[in-house]
């Protein structure tokens, strides 16, 4: 196992068509860092992240939780089929394991994944573009999202709730633009608590990872309590 906290970008494979690691995938991978006692306490069975592009994420997240966490399977998808490769030479670089399957978000596993992911890390195509270039080939499927941003964010949070265990986490990552507290405020409807883990503002975009899990008490009463604020919990 390697020494690393986290995967090292020299280490990191790369492919013309792929994304780097960036300011929102070095947000994501604080933010899971700064979770990392939690998610150890957490004792993950399966962690699953959407969309790994070149693996630093998922890489990062197994080499944190390490030889404690090790009954722990990790699964990463992407659309992007040059990204699974990539992934697969980063993880190897860093004599850790994942298995790779390359689909648009989580289609093809629904059945299998169903209320069993225990922490699913998300960082989506955010930045608002024209439609028509959401899901295009290559690279420009890892950024563009369409309307606010929104067009992919929309599609994962309904899956994330069908994959999520109960005691299952959600790591995603916004743009300020995506309206991430009117996001936080339709995962409380459905009975989620969450709260910023890592806000970060850089010279391009103001970037927020926030943290969703079931409550039961807003699953009860969510509806109710729900319109009292349309703020992000930060408790």
């Amino acid at each position: 196992m390697s020494p690393f906290k986290t995967a090292q970008i020299h280490l990191v494979s790369s492919h013309r068509e792929v994304y780097e690691p960036c300011d929102d995938s070095f947000a994501l991978v604080d933010a899971l860092l700064a979770d990392r006692v939690n998610l150890l306490n957490h004792h993950p069975t399966l962690c699953l992240e959407v969309g790994c592009g070149s693996g630093y994420v998922i890489t990062s997240l197994a080499l944190m939780l390490g030889k404690e966490a090790s009954g722990t399977h990790y699964i990463a998808t992407d659309i992007n089929p040059h990204a699974t490769r990539v992934t697969q030479e980063t993880l190897e670089a860093h004599g850790v394991h994942a298995e790779l399957i390359s689909t648009d978000i989580a289609y093809g596993l629904e059945k299998r994944l169903a209320s069993s992911v225990d922490v699913l890390i998300v960082n989506p195509p955010y930045v608002p573009t024209p439609e028509d270039e959401v899901g295009l080939e290559g690279i420009a499927s890892a950024w563009a999202g369409g309307e606010n941003g929104r067009s992919v964010i929309d599609r994962m949070l309904p899956v994330a709730d069908a994959l999520l265990s109960d005691k299952g986490w959600l790591y995603m990552v916004f743009l300020e633009a995506n309206n991430p507290s009117q996001i936080c405020l339709q995962m409380r409807e459905k009975g989620y608590a969450s709260r910023i883990v890592v806000q970060r503002l850089t010279e391009e975009e103001s970037l927020h990872v926030i943290k969703f899990w079931k409550n039961a008490d807003l699953q009860v009463h969510g509806k109710d309590s729900s319109h009292k604020t349309g703020t992000i919990s930060t408790s």
